[in-house]
């Protein structure tokens, strides 16, 4: 049931003091007590007032009471009359009879009527809002659909007269957006639900914190959002509705009845959102809430159970992620205390015993106790019993129940329970086919049995190649995010570990050990789960290293600590072959195996290796250290291994490890210890780096004093003596420069100390402007902004730039500094037609793109890179591996900038890979996609290279932009104008051109089409993937006609968007038509002889010509209405909500003729008069008949803008020789029909219509009038 609010009346009038006086008999007798109120006819106004007194009583809801629909809760709210402070339920309340309320809705509509337009006490608002409640009411009694139809209709009528300001337009957007939402329920019209969610946040904006019907809008609000959310599954709607539920418990602290139910609420939209986006911290707050909830829900409240289920539900998730043994023991509590609650015959019995036997199931798998496996199966039968053949969560028990089966199997090597493990396993997959939520959990439950199935030799490999092609389809189910992914990938990895083992096939070994790491890398230091990870991936390392290295003979390491010494002396090796081979692959994989090896070696205490350093210290009274001495060799090379890349790939990070693990190698060699004094110098020398990165002062003091200490521990002219000698006066030459430095410069000048802080506040203000993350392509390596600074603070350019700043003059040191960090930060892009296997993110994201295999898109990356260094660019930037994907934020800021970022680029490099040597421009798919528009405009310079990576027909051109011939045939193929190709502006100005030009593109995701027009329009609006693309357009369309009243955007012929007739339903309807016209210079010729009220003579043969109807204006009432010599006072086109107020020229068809029909194509000719044109043909796919009311007036329109007169043309000051100049000539015309309410609907066309004045006096005497069009 809905929620509705109080029905407000609007300023109070002067004259309702008259009535004040009111006696009612009957509810069909009325008896004044002021004789002269008794005729209508003499004060109707009264009389209205009247009327709608007696619907308060009848129908029980004086205009300021308010319902509460789903509990029947009544709440009173100041009256704004003197009389009505005390609020009467009335007879309809009490004893629910229809026929008061239908007595009601009759008066309210003769009050309406004697109420034809709005005056200052608002009263016809008033009325169209109190009778569109009460036909609310009636359709919630009767469930009449025209009540609801007709309540929106009169919603709408009164938001329009209760414009932006009004004091109770807060009411209208609030009641219209329920009514709306109702309609959305009964006939599921997405469009319905994207108005209602407009209307009621426009509401809420207005019912700010405080207001005392805040409440009733945010419920309203979570409704709607609840069932987009639920058809569309946009992870944008539930952060929305996470903040609003947190609004709402604002409302309700602890003591309203509605406390316990809002904590529920949103502690169940946290657990959703957690299962979305696994932010852990929506699952800590979403348990924390659910505790408070159990608080307050004390035995034997009824709710409690639910409470009991959902924070079960969350526990056992947040122990699947963190792997915390409390968690799990508390679930499998709340899980039985939830389960006795339950008895036999409650709908949710089943599901709780699944979920008892799932986390039974988990402990079992943690503690190998038998009797929580065997319970863990027999809750599971019971189950099944109560989800039958056909019980949509049937399939998820039967793989439970099979996979405990496969674990007592391997527990005591019953044939029968693995048998029984895979029957039911096929079963489940049977019942979930692809698309079924749970298909991809019926994978990995029949992988699962499979594997242990293949210890039979004769079904060995046939079982595993099965498991491993499950696997791999379930994995495709859970991409990046979603929970099951760890266990998918290290289920993969360990098939095919498997498959290496037992029968040789090398090929997937490689490929286990890339799933192992990322399976490692989704559980985080002190799961449950990451040891088990780590050793198999430990045991795959040593496998691929054994076997390049040629020692298969070697004996396999068994125990964790064999395992761990055997991958350090592997790390060894690879960083020998390293230093003589400088393969960065190699120093990669050496600090994997040495940062593993150490992991391997945890004591079981300790959940990552930071704590377990922390927690280590030297022993108090012995020199003797608390660990082994390999482990101690272990840190040290680890940091080593880090130094090293950082001299190589500059990346701080490798640098501030490598100080890290430095210092703990040292705190476990104390002075004494016959490496103290290296261990010092190795931590010198890294901190003296880190100076000269970041020039910190406290850095090149800590290496002085530790290259002091190493001094002092060694004699004269033993090792390393005259090493750390020469390192302490190069620390001291340093510091003594850097002082002289700071006291010789000028006062308004800049230090070397203030150069390094300037360079970094002008780079990162720099980097603002341009993409997140970069390609070096002199390394091939991915760059965030602090690597990229990094970059140009240790290169060559910096330390010039330093020594330029020391002898120029102090003003001219900041321009010195942007223009030289601005020519090192200059960037390439890619713009190209998206192909197979094109790298992502994740792909590259810490490796050189260099090294890697020159396959599918690697391949065309590493092209574009190379091409962009040989161009003497350092930076390059592609859209499909710079940007995170899987980042809805990361996604909207990109596509919201991607135009400024290729307007800035200093190139950009147009791959065409489908065009030969010896191609054309015109035959790339390039020219016919959606993003690809915005590509070619913004740039400033543009090359196009051939499939092969050669410049279009060899041309040496540095801008293709800035040839004639290439600038010939862009135009060409695209349609463009060339000053548009060479310097284009973004903007809505020329709106219906760059329609056009984008009109016959496709994109793949079907809404990006519209995403891909932002940038080209200058638009910012929410990307919000999964809407349809009809209503992506709409919003773009409507987001251009309110920024700039363009009317030339109605201009298409085709079918009609389902969000607004005026629009199209998809953008390739903007390719026939020209821009619209605006003013010309050449006025055609008027015939002066044409009645505009002649009909059209009979066609022998033909339908009979049908007269159209025509009203009087007092019989119509008309919206604003402006004189055509006076256009400075005609608004433009704009919206309200989703109505669009359209100002035109109108022309009322009188006659209409059915001139031939082609129900097959389908296609019907009409023949048109219309008064003040020249009689025309339109072509329409429907018949009108079927279009139209009964009725209604049709009109021939000119949408109108004052553009239409010309740039130049004073407005206030129009002649009749301008008038005719630019309204003489032929017109696009659009066909609207009459609605109820003063709202008109566009006619889509299949051909232009096209509309010619009559003659001079039906242009001088024309009106523009206001339509509201929906």
């Amino acid at each position: 049931m809905p929620q509705l609010p109080v029905l407000p009346l609007s300023q109070t009038s002067t004259n309702r003091s008259t009535t004040v006086n009111l006696l009612v008999a009957s509810p069909t007798n009325l008896h004044f007590s002021n004789p002269s109120l008794r005729s209508s006819s003499q004060h109707p106004r009264s009389s209205a007032v009247s009327l709608i007194w007696v619907v308060s009583r009848l129908s029980g809801l004086p205009t300021f009471w308010f319902r509460q629909c789903d509990d029947i809760r009544w709440t009173t709210f100041p009256a704004k009359e003197k009389n009505w402070n005390v609020a009467l339920p009335g007879r309809f309340l009490k004893e629910r009879k229809i026929g008061d309320l239908n007595e009601a809705i009759t008066l309210h509509r003769d009050a309406l009527k004697l109420r034809p337009v709005e005056d200052e006490g608002g009263d016809r608002s008033d009325s169209l809002h109190e009778l569109a409640f009460r036909l609310f009411l009636r359709y919630e009694t009767l469930g009449t659909v025209d009540n609801l139809e007709e309540a929106v209709a009169l919603g709408r009528e009164a938001l329009a007269l209760r414009p932006p300001g009004h004091p109770v337009r807060d009411f209208s957007l609030n009641n219209l957006g329920a009514y709306l939402r109702l309609r959305f329920k009964k006939q599921a019209e997405v469009c319905d639900l994207e108005e209602a969610i407009q209307l009621l946040r426009a509401a809420l904006e207005l019912r700010s914190p405080g207001h005392q019907l805040r409440s009733q809008t945010l419920s309203n609000l979570i409704l709607c959002l609840s069932s987009r959310y639920e058809s569309r599954r946009l992870v944008q709607d539930l952060e929305e509705l996470v903040t609003l539920r947190r609004a709402e418990l604002e409302l309700y602290p602890r003591g309203h009845s509605d406390h316990v139910a809002s904590l529920h609420n949103l502690a169940r939209d946290l657990r959703t959102r957690y299962a979305r986006t696994a932010a852990i911290n929506d699952l800590k707050e979403s348990i924390e809430l659910h505790r408070a909830a159990l608080e307050l829900r004390t035995p034997g409240d009824r709710d409690r159970s639910s409470t009991l289920h959902e924070l079960t539900l969350c526990l056992s998730s947040r122990y699947d992620r963190l792997g915390m043994a409390a968690d799990l023991e508390q679930a499998i509590e709340f899980g039985r205390a939830a389960l006795k609650l339950l008895k036999h015959g409650h709908p949710s019995r089943g599901e709780s015993l699944h979920n008892l036997a799932c986390n039974l199931r988990k402990r079992f798998m943690k503690q190998t106790a038998m009797q929580d496996l065997e319970e863990a199966i027999e809750l599971l039968h019971a189950a099944l019993e109560l989800r039958p053949i056909g019980h949509p969560d049937r399939p998820s028990s039967l793989c439970e129940l099979a996979f405990c089966l496969s674990c007592r199997h391997g527990k005591h090597g019953v044939a029968k329970d693995l048998k029984e493990a895979v029957t039911l396993g096929r079963e489940a997959l049977k019942l979930c086919p692809q698309g079924h939520p749970n298909h991809g959990m019926c994978l990995r439950n029949l992988g699962r049995s499979l594997i242990r199935n293949s210890s039979a030799e004769t079904t060995a490999i046939r079982d595993l190649e099965e498991s491993i092609e499950l696997l791999r389809r379930a994995l495709e189910l859970h991409p990046i995010g979603h929970p099951d992914r760890p266990s998918s990938l290290y289920e993969l990895a360990l098939c095919l570990s498997l498959r290496h083992d037992k029968h040789g096939v090398a090929d997937g070994l490689e490929e286990a050990i890339l799933l192992g790491r990322e399976a490692l890398g989704l559980y985080p230091p002190g799961h449950s789960d990451r040891g088990v990870i780590l050793h198999s991936l430990a045991c795959d390392l040593w496998k691929k290293f054994q076997y390049l290295r040629e020692a298969a003979a070697v004996v396999r390491p068994t125990s964790r600590a064999d395992l761990a010494s055997a991958l350090f002396n592997l790390s060894q090796h690879l960083w020998d072959r390293f230093q003589e081979q400088v393969m960065m692959t190699d120093l990669d994989d050496a600090i994997c195996l040495a940062t593993y090896a150490l992991e391997l070696q945890l004591p079981p205490e300790d959940d990552s290796i930071t704590t377990w350093l922390q927690r280590l210290t030297p022993g108090e009274n012995s020199v003797e250290l608390v660990i082994p001495g390999h482990v101690v060799d272990n840190l040290h090379a680890i940091a080593n291994y880090h130094r090293a890349r950082f001299q190589n790939l500059h990346d701080i990070v490798d640098l501030n490890e490598g100080i890290t693990f430095y210092r703990r190698t040292l705190q476990f060699r104390p002075s004494g210890h016959p490496n103290h004094a290296s261990s010092l110098h190795d931590l010198a020398q890294c901190l003296a780096d880190r100076f000269r990165e970041q020039t910190t002062a406290t850095d090149l003091d800590e290496a002085i004093a530790l290259q002091q200490e190493a001094l002092h521990s060694l004699g004269h002219g033993e090792a390393g003596y005259d090493i750390s000698r020469r390192s302490l006066a190069t620390y001291v030459q340093m510091k003594i420069r850097t002082q002289v430095a700071v006291m010789s410069s000028d006062i308004s000048g800049i230090t070397h100390l203030d150069v390094a802080q300037a360079v970094r506040s002008v780079a990162f203000e720099t980097l603002k402007t341009m993409p997140t993350r970069l390609l070096h392509t002199h390394s091939g390596i991915l760059c965030n902004r602090d690597a990229q600074v990094s970059h140009f603070l240790s290169s060559p350019q910096y330390r010039q730039l330093v020594s330029q700043c020391k002898t120029c003059e102090p003003n001219q040191q900041m321009e010195l500094i942007r223009t030289e960090v601005s020519r090192h930060f200059q960037y390439v892009t890619l713009s190209h037609r998206w192909g197979s296997r094109e790298p992502s993110l994740l792909d590259i994201e810490g490796r050189g793109i260099y090294s890697m295999p020159a396959i599918g898109g690697l391949r065309k990356l590493q092209g574009f890179c190379a091409i962009a260094c040989e161009s003497d660019y350092l930076w390059a930037w592609s859209d499909t591996c710079c940007i995170d994907q899987h980042s809805s934020a990361e996604l909207q800021q990109t596509i919201g900038s991607m135009f400024a970022w290729y307007r800035r680029s200093a190139l950009t490099v147009v791959y065409l890979s489908d065009v030969p040597d010896t191609g054309s421009l015109g035959s790339s798919e390039w020219f016919r996609r959606g993003w690809t528009l915005q590509e070619l405009l913004a740039p400033r310079t543009i090359l196009f290279y051939t499939q092969n990576w050669t410049l279009y027909k060899n041309l040496t051109s540095a801008n293709h932009k800035e040839d004639a011939a290439v600038l010939a045939e862009l135009a060409r193929e695209t349609g463009i104008e060339p000053r548009f190709l060479t310097d284009f502006c973004p903007g809505v100005d020329n709106a219906r051109s760059r329609l056009q030009w984008a009109s016959s593109r496709l994109t793949t995701q079907p809404e990006d089409i519209a995403y891909s027009l932002f940038g080209i329009f200058n638009l910012h609006l929410p990307v919000l993937y999964g809407e349809s693309a009809e209503h992506a357009l709409f919003r773009l369309l409507t987001e251009i006609v309110s920024r700039s009243g363009d009317i030339s955007v109605l201009d298409w012929v085709g079918e009609s968007s389902p969000f607004h007739s005026c629009f199209p339903a998809h953008i390739k309807y903007y390719q026939c038509l020209p821009p619209h016209p605006y003013a010309t210079e050449q006025p055609m010729a008027i015939s002066e002889g044409l009645s505009s009220c002649e009909i059209l003579p009979d066609i022998p043969g033909s339908p009979t010509v049908q007269p159209v109807q025509s009203r009087t204006p007092d019989s119509n009432v008309l919206s604003e209405v402006h004189d055509i010599h006076s256009p400075a006072r005609v608004p433009l086109a704009r919206f309200f909500g989703r109505l669009l107020a359209l100002p035109c020229i109108p022309y009322q068809v009188i006659a209409t003729q059915l001139k031939g029909a082609d129900p097959s194509t389908p296609n019907y000719t009409y023949s048109i008069q219309a008064s003040g044109l020249t009689p025309l043909d339109i072509a329409l796919s429907v018949k009108l008949e079927d279009i139209t009311r009964p009725q209604a007036v049709l009109h021939l329109v000119r949408p109108w803008h004052s553009k239409l007169l010309g740039p130049s043309t004073d407005l206030d000051a129009v002649t009749d020789q301008q008038i005719l100049s630019a309204l003489g000539t032929p017109f696009n015309a659009l066909l609207l029909t009459e609605l109820p309410h003063n709202e008109h609907k566009r006619i889509a066309s299949s051909t232009l219509i096209t509309a010619q004045p009559v003659n001079r006096a039906s242009i001088l005497n024309s009106k523009i009038r206001i339509f509201n069009v929906v």
